[in-house]
């Protein structure tokens, strides 16, 4: 047997089981509003444009085949507790691949992404899809806080 009856905002359907317990379920009549805010429509930017900047807090250097070590220190109070109990290096070096260090070298806050992936074509003329791969590695260069956008506040 199954009852339903309003209360407000909410419809209260009541049901008896075979046993003879009621229970209760609650559903919403209403959706509320904050299921219909509109979103703020975003900004569309233009990845080429951008022009990539060296995070001078960041140390790094050149081998001598051409590849570029980067490292980082690790700084705050989280990573001085896992320095101390977990045995974690204070700097970690990361090591770049081919064109890794060749997109590193090639940052001089002058270029935008545009000349960066001109200058990786000519360089690596074989290499498939040069600009997604190229755009993402500088997404994750960001987002590390290696780089920064010109005109952009740094962290």
């Amino acid at each position: 047997m199954q009852t339903a009856f309003f209360y407000g905002m909410l419809s209260i359907n009541v049901q008896k089981d075979f046993c003879g317990y009621t229970r209760k379920k609650y559903s919403s009549v209403i959706k509320r509003k904050e299921s219909f805010k509109i979103m703020k429509k975003k900004e569309s930017q233009n990845y080429l444009d951008f022009m990539p900047v060296k995070n001078p807090d960041i140390e790094y250097e050149t081998a001598e085949n051409g590849r570029v070590t980067v490292f980082i220190e690790w700084k705050g109070f989280y990573h001085k507790i896992a320095q101390k109990f977990f045995h974690r290096p204070r700097v970690s070096d990361i090591k770049l691949d081919e064109i890794g260090s060749f997109v590193w070298l090639a940052i001089d806050g002058s270029k935008d992404v545009h000349e960066l992936s001109l200058e990786l074509e000519k360089q690596f003329p074989n290499e498939e899809k040069p600009l997604p791969r190229l755009i993402r590695f500088l997404e994750i260069m960001h987002d590390n806080h290696l780089i920064y956008w010109k005109g952009e506040a740094r962290k």
